[in-house]
């Protein structure tokens, strides 16, 4: 891993879950990680009941615009997560690969997004330790 490494959320709308994992591992490692997010069929907007859960917990994302997954942002990232987009994410040698099942946000009220959020924050604290350790010393 690079002293910063970066890392890739692909769903297929970009409105839910890999919207929900940039802005929780952006919250959470700060600048020792380069984030993007991208989708296969990216919606129009992010979800408004994702936008909500996340303002619940002090983390705005309403100004954040789904994105088309490229060829570029794949190459240009040293992990990609994947959840739930299919084929769709193009594999290169050399680049690290994990798939998360999660629920999908899509269609559902901020009652049902709030455990889905709470699961992505555990996996994204794991994956800070695995990647980015906060320096000691």
């Amino acid at each position: 891993m690079p002293d910063k490494p970066s890392v890739l959320f692909v769903c297929v709308h970009n409105a839910g879950r890999s919207q929900m994992a940039a802005a929780w591992l952006t919250h959470l490692a700060g600048d020792r990680v380069e984030v993007r997010s991208a989708g296969s069929a990216p919606a129009d907007t992010v979800n408004p009941a994702v936008v909500e859960a996340m303002r619940e917990v002090g983390i705005d994302i309403a100004r954040e615009e789904p994105k088309v997954l490229t060829v570029d942002a794949v190459q240009a990232s040293d992990v990609v997560i994947t959840m739930g987009c299919g084929d769709a994410c193009p594999v290169f040698p050399g680049k690290t690969y994990l798939d998360w099942k999660l629920d999908d946000p899509a269609g559902q009220g901020v009652a049902a997004v709030r455990p889905i959020r709470d699961e992505i924050r555990t996996r994204i604290e794991d994956l800070i330790a695995d990647i980015a350790p906060a320096k000691t010393g």
